[in-house]
């Protein structure tokens, strides 16, 4: 299983990389399109729709998001803020009340909404992110990917306290302070790397913003881990041997994508 893990990394890791540095604009945006569309299969799948169900969800979520990136042609990052938005509001307020209050739902048009919360803004953001640059976005999910990595193995070696055993018994509080103590000397590295921090406040802020972003990522980790259990399955698909299904690996990017895309929006307008 390791084996087959780790082959299929290195294999995803090197199509994504020849994928954000060489892909056409368009190519990219096609190829999001196609990873949305995906994502919502495997939601649908997780929603208990059935399988004509799921191809129009996918259907209607890839047209949403053509959709969006249109009308945001002539309104000025309008649409996408208003989707950025409902990720900010239905991660920091909705999704801590669903997990603390163990909701459970199978309602079809109340999952189908939260799958476009879930997935809309995240294609968008992988498309904006990499209009703003490539570094820009690399820089966004390298840190997710520092703080699940150091996360793991925090949790393995020091790992006692449970984070939510009702939902993922594996993941620990000494797991979660591994990944703020690994991320915050990634980002300060890299701040001092290209001279980003001109006085202490700006570096403390930076170093809150990325304890923040952890929560954030573990947020994203657990809400997807819950909603599997209420599907009573281990993962969301099969797409990818010895990891599951495309939203189990992109499960953190979902909830901290669209908040860094709504950032930088705002940073423009104000």
């Amino acid at each position: 299983m390791l084996k087959q893990r780790v082959i299929t990394a290195i294999i995803l890791v090197t199509f994504f990389l020849l994928a954000v540095f060489y892909l056409p604009e368009q190519a990219w945006t096609l190829l999001m399109a196609a990873v949305i569309c995906q994502g919502a299969m495997e939601w649908a799948r997780l929603s208990k729709m059935t399988i004509h169900v799921a191809i129009l969800y996918s259907v209607a979520t890839v047209l949403l998001l053509l959709g969006t990136l249109w009308l945001d042609m002539a309104n000025a990052e309008l649409p996408y803020l208003f989707w950025y938005i409902a990720s900010l509001v239905f991660w920091v307020f909705v999704v801590p009340a669903w997990m603390k209050g163990n909701w459970r739902t199978q309602n079809p048009i109340l999952m189908s909404l939260v799958g476009w919360i879930v997935l809309l803004p995240t294609g968008l953001a992988m498309i904006e992110l990499r209009e703003q640059g490539v570094w820009v976005l690399l820089g966004a999910m390298a840190t997710v990917w520092i703080a699940d990595i150091a996360a793991y193995f925090s949790g393995r070696k020091f790992g006692k306290h449970k984070l939510a055993p009702s939902i993922s018994p594996g993941k620990t509080w000494e797991g979660v302070l591994g990944a703020m103590i690994v991320v915050s000397i990634y980002v300060l590295l890299v701040g001092f790397a290209i001279d980003a921090f001109k006085n202490i406040q700006l570096l403390l802020g930076i170093i809150v913003a990325s304890w923040c972003w952890v929560g954030l990522a573990v947020i994203g980790d657990l809400f997807e881990s819950a909603i599997k259990r209420q599907a009573g399955v281990k993962d969301s698909g099969a797409i990818l041997p010895g990891h599951g299904g495309l939203l189990d690996r992109i499960d953190a990017l979902t909830s901290t994508l669209p908040i860094v895309a709504l950032l930088l929006i705002l940073q423009k307008l104000l």
